[in-house]
């Protein structure tokens, strides 16, 4: 009886496991994401092919956009604004969205939000700081 106690618990404790590295992944956008996501240099080249046919959307704050930078032409909507203003980008419902945040969890839930409003969604993995490591340029409010 004791021994089928410990089993139980190591079904148990694998399971809790498993859901842990699933909701991570999900949270990551790498499973169950209806966007694409991108490295930084994937969007840049993106930005740089098609820059009439892609929309980049900043999911920071405005603090973090002033001080941190943004991307050149970046249009910022912060995240907990996204379902409010949606109507500012139902005009770009026929370019691609590149959206972006600070470390790329924010602009998952971005992407997974306008990806479920029927927009084509690029997400950058790594966020600004993976663009900035990457060396990419980023323009300052001052």
């Amino acid at each position: 009886m004791k021994k089928l106690k410990i089993q139980t618990f190591d079904i148990i404790l694998a399971l809790l496991f498993l859901g842990g590295i699933i909701y991570y992944l999900y949270i990551k956008g790498i499973i169950f994401a209806n966007f694409k996501n991108l490295s930084p240099k994937e969007a840049f080249e993106l930005i740089q092919k098609e820059k009439d046919k892609v929309v980049i959307l900043d999911v920071r704050t405005p603090q973090e956009y002033s001080i941190d930078g943004h991307i050149k032409g970046a249009k910022l909507i912060p995240l907990d604004k996204i379902t409010e203003k949606i109507s500012i980008l139902k005009k770009f419902k026929n370019k691609k969205i590149i959206v972006y945040c600070r470390s790329g969890n924010r602009s998952v839930s971005a992407s997974r939000i306008l990806s479920d409003l029927g927009f084509k969604v690029y997400n950058i993995k790594g966020g600004l700081n993976g663009w900035k490591e990457e060396g990419l340029p980023v323009e300052n409010e001052n």
